[in-house]
């Protein structure tokens, strides 16, 4: 392997350094390659990379450095990088070292909930287009100063809430916008897995000799090192939303994608840890209720001790649209424009998620899960979690852009 290791290098923390890095990105031509720098090489940074690598021949794309503050990773997802794409790779700990790469033009950030945004932001900043894993954000003050960077430097960003580019969600909202299911008053969504605790990784070789603890802490509370918080972070509320950002921030995007209603105006939740009872804080059932300005409720519930499967339907007054199975039916309509029989939807300009934004990346057009729709989802999944941890009622202030209990 021909890694190449590069120094630590302080956050870019001045508007002036940004400004100089983003000044040195050059501007990628039909012949230029795309090299991309994977922050966050655990399992999700790795599909990624090689989502990457399937379509890096069409759209000339390599990713070129990885960055993990945990060396088993990094050194893991290097050597898998150098195979696929030819050497060498850079390795760092620290994000802030990709960012300052002149040649990298592009960043997948894949690392654990709470620092999806803060990068995000630093990444646009320095001249970078990015991937952003979902949920886009922990905290909303974190995701407007990141939708407003976006904004500011015109990168293009993609969020990872694939069914943005999925067929089926695409033809559907065609079919929801022209109105065959009347009056639509009720979106539903259920999950229930009962696969046993597979959040819980072994941390036994985690060790603190392998891992950079003061970059993982970049933006939380210094705290001595505890492999569990690295190898188990979706457990613990000061690192993830839960259930709401974890998984319902899929659900409510394509609610949103739908109904074309892009913020709810208040939420509640309930939820707890009512089955594993290990060292958790985030809940293993849930359950959140949302009201849209147009006129609906989102419903989603999860839970993680039964294995019911999942159902994803709308529910309007002249029939019902089942997103599970791609099936338009009269289920519980009624009137004179109920829906006959049932019709299979057909999925229509659909592609893959990484290849629509590699292809932006050229293009300069907008991709198909853009900034907007992080911001959404962001609201969305924010207000939900604020909800269940404070048993309070949450409302958005579309105009100030806040949440605020109501």
């Amino acid at each position: 392997m021909t890694h190449a290791r590069l120094p630590r290098r302080r956050f870019l923390r001045s508007s002036a350094a940004a400004a100089l890095a983003a000044g040195a990105v050059k501007a990628l031509g039909a012949n230029d390659r795309l090299r991309i720098a994977l922050i966050g090489a655990g399992d999700r940074g790795t599909a990624l990379m090689r989502d990457v690598h399937a379509f890096a021949k069409a759209n000339n794309a390599a990713v070129a450095a990885v960055c993990d503050v945990w060396r088993v990773n990094r050194e893991r997802a290097a050597a898998e990088a150098e195979k696929r794409f030819g050497g060498p790779i850079a390795t760092t700990s620290r994000f802030e070292d990709c960012l300052a790469m002149p040649d990298i033009d592009a960043a997948i950030i894949a690392t654990p909930d709470f620092g999806h945004a803060p990068i995000l932001k630093a990444a646009v900043e320095a001249g970078k287009d990015a991937y952003v894993e979902k949920p886009l954000t922990y905290e909303l003050a974190e995701a407007r100063a990141a939708c407003e960077a976006v904004r500011r430097t015109g990168r293009i960003v993609q969020v990872g809430t694939q069914r943005r580019s999925d067929g089926l969600h695409i033809a559907a909202a065609e079919i929801v916008r022209g109105g065959v299911l009347g009056p639509i008053t009720r979106v539903s969504v259920g999950m229930h897995f009962n696969q046993g605790p597979r959040w819980l990784r072994p941390c036994d070789d985690c060790k603190p000799e392998d891992v950079d603890w003061e970059a993982y802490l970049f933006n939380r509370p210094a705290r001595p090192f505890d492999s569990k918080l690295l190898r188990r972070w979706h457990l613990y509320r000061e690192l993830t939303n839960g259930i709401a950002g974890l998984w319902m921030s899929h659900f409510v995007d394509a609610n949103v994608m739908l109904m074309d209603d892009p913020f709810p105006s208040h939420a509640v939740a309930a939820g707890g840890v009512f089955h594993w009872k290990e060292d958790r804080q985030t809940s293993d059932t849930f359950h959140a209720l949302l009201a849209y300005p147009k006129g609906f409720i989102f419903s989603f519930a999860m839970d993680l001790a039964n294995g019911a499967g999942t159902h994803f339907r709308l529910h309007g007054y002249n029939g019902a649209l089942d997103m599970e199975t791609g099936t338009l039916s009269g289920a519980g309509g009624a009137g004179a424009k109920a829906i006959k029989g049932e019709t299979k939807i057909e999925p229509r300009g659909g592609t893959h998620h990484m290849k629509n934004f590699l292809e932006c990346v050229f293009s300069r057009r907008k991709p198909n899960a853009d900034i907007e729709a992080g911001w959404s989802h962001a609201v969305a999944c924010v207000m939900t979690a604020r909800a269940l941890w404070t048993g309070r009622r949450q409302v958005f202030d579309q105009a100030a852009a806040e949440i605020r209990e109501g």
